[in-house]
């Protein structure tokens, strides 16, 4: 373990309150593992380094995988038409859509939660009930007969909507269900046993719930503000190490071949900040001397997640929480020790 980094960790936790668990490793060495809070507040069942934890949109990464794996068998191509890929209709969808389009939020399609008209996520489960919504199919009413809000490609606007589609498009040319060819395909071959499309109503054992705090200082968990089980565009669990495993295997091209994980962490499109960029499922950050990292966020109600690899130092940082926020406020001060190499071990 490296003292500083973990004194820091120490730190930022009493200041953030934060809940949940947190890995900094590279290929051989882990510099940080700790866990915090209780996955259970009612029962004080606390949260563990193996707990699993929802990631929310984090698990996109998952997604633009499955793809890739799907592209480097033949079986579509990124260039393939939406229009050729699902029979389910979309009257007022652009028909040059593509699959690249909707990997890297330039597709321009409406979205089923659009932040830029709605603040509150559970709004949605106001005339559809949440525990409804357990197949990627059951989100097409939300969205499907809306107005295109830009042109296909014209530029980046985040969109989970646009996951839903590439979910049904790998259900379509696997023949399998999302979760299930991602469980095979992707968690099975990174050695991510702890991690699964769990549903809110049959969590398995050390699972985390997720939490709402509120300003008086009561509390809800998140399990009627969230669709019952996750999908394409987020709600999967994971734990740290699980998660770190991901990116190792994603790294030495163990889970698509390297045409095809160049492809993914190539900068496809700019951002809304400074120095970002999104390649497919993956955001990457730049600096003066190149990649500064690529990274995944997530949040929820209850879910705050943030995960990094740094290609400078092959170092993975996962953060994963069960409250709303502090996952960020956490990956802030972690990288103020492990991007200072003269100053760490790192």
């Amino acid at each position: 373990m490296d003292t500083s980094l973990m004194n820091t960790i120490a730190e930022a936790q009493k200041k953030n309150d934060f809940s949940g668990a947190i890995l900094v490793k590279d290929k051989n060495t882990i510099f940080a593992e700790k866990s915090y809070g209780y996955a259970n507040r009612a029962e004080l069942i606390e949260n563990k380094i193996d707990t699993a934890f929802g990631i929310a949109s984090g698990c996109k990464l998952f997604t633009s995988i499955a793809i890739c794996q799907l592209a480097e068998k033949g079986k579509l191509s990124l260039k393939t038409l939406l229009a050729d890929c699902l029979t389910a209709p979309f009257p007022h969808f652009d028909k040059d859509i593509t699959i690249h389009h909707l990997l890297t939020h330039t597709a321009g399609i409406p979205d089923y939660f659009d932040e830029e008209v709605m603040d509150d996520f559970e709004e949605l489960w106001i005339q559809n009930p949440m525990y409804r919504l357990r197949s990627l199919e059951s989100f097409l009413p939300l969205f499907q007969n809306q107005p295109m809000k830009f042109r296909a490609g014209e530029r980046f606007h985040y969109n989970n909507a646009g996951y839903i589609l590439l979910g049904l498009i790998v259900e379509q040319a696997s023949q399998l269900s999302f979760t299930d060819y991602v469980e095979e395909n992707i968690f099975k071959r990174a050695g991510m046993v702890h991690s699964g499309y769990f549903e809110f109503d049959s969590l398995p054992k050390n699972t985390a719930l997720g939490y709402i705090d509120f300003p008086d200082g009561t509390w809800k968990t998140n399990i009627y503000s969230l669709p019952v089980k996750g999908g394409s565009d987020g709600g999967a669990f994971v734990t740290v190490h699980d998660m770190a495993k991901l990116w190792d295997a994603l790294i030495q091209n163990q889970l698509i071949c390297e045409e095809y994980t160049l492809k993914l962490f190539t900068p496809q499109i700019a951002t809304n900040s400074e120095n970002s960029f999104y390649g497919y499922g993956v955001w990457i950050q730049n600096n003066e001397e190149g990649v500064l990292k690529y990274h995944l966020m997530g949040y929820d109600p209850g879910v705050s997640f943030h995960s990094a690899f740094y290609p400078g130092t092959s170092t993975s940082t996962v953060i994963c929480s069960n409250k709303s926020e502090g996952a960020y406020d956490m990956m802030k001060e972690i990288e103020k020790v492990i991007l200072q190499p003269t100053e760490s071990s790192f």
